[in-house]
This record gives structure tokens, C-alpha cells and sequence, in this order.
């Protein structure tokens, strides 16, 4: 239950701030952005005390170590892949559009048309 609060606390300090930025045009936007910003950080650490929240930020922690386990293609790997890729598109494209002709062709034949 107390997570639950917790949240919904968040939640209203999120609105509120959202309130607050949008009903108070005499405030320099400035001011008012950095209300919005103030109160989304006040709503994560608020929301980071849950238990939803903190497996959240495990959760976050995790992929950014699998992220640099990951082994990222060159510039020259990449160049390539993109190259063999795009000439496999205009190969596929050719063929596909030969098909497309002989089929048009057949199709003009037995409907008398060509």
C-alpha cells in the first residue's frame, strides 16, 4: 500500500507542476520550465523508492552494462553492410519487376488485349 501512495504522490507532483507551468503565464518560461523539470526529477526519486521503482532502475543498470558488452561494426563493416544491402534491393527490385512484365504480358495474351 505504501508504494501505491507513493506513486500517486509522484503522479501529483507531475501534475502539479504541469498545472502550474500551464496556468501561469506571468512566470517567465524559463522559471516555469525549470518547475516542470524540478518537479519531474522530485517525481522520479519519489517514484524511485517503490519496489516497481528500484527494479526499474535494476532493470536500467543491467541493459547499460549488456550495452557495452555489445561489439559494435566498424565504420568500413557498416559501409559494406549497406552497400551489399542496397544492391540486393535493385537486384530483388530487377527481378521482381521482370516478373511483373512476363505476368502483364501473359495476362494481356489470353485476355486479348496485346
Amino acid at each position: 500500500m505504501p508504494d501505491k501512495i507513493k506513486l500517486s504522490i509522484a503522479i501529483l507532483v507531475i501534475a502539479a507542476s504541469l498545472f502550474v507551468y500551464y496556468t501561469q503565464d506571468e512566470i517567465s518560461l524559463l522559471y516555469r520550465v525549470l518547475g516542470v523539470v524540478a518537479g519531474v526529477i522530485i517525481a522520479f526519486l519519489i517514484a524511485a523508492k517503490t519496489e516497481k521503482g528500484a527494479s526499474s532502475i535494476a532493470f536500467v543498470r543491467a541493459s547499460v552494462v549488456e550495452m557495452k558488452k555489445v561489439v559494435w561494426p566498424s565504420k568500413k563493416e557498416t559501409t559494406q553492410t549497406t552497400l551489399s544491402v542496397g544492391v540486393m534491393v535493385v537486384i530483388i527490385g530487377i527481378i521482381l519487376w521482370s516478373f511483373d512484365q512476363v505476368i502483364g504480358w501473359g495476362v494481356r495474351l489470353l485476355t486479348g488485349q496485346g
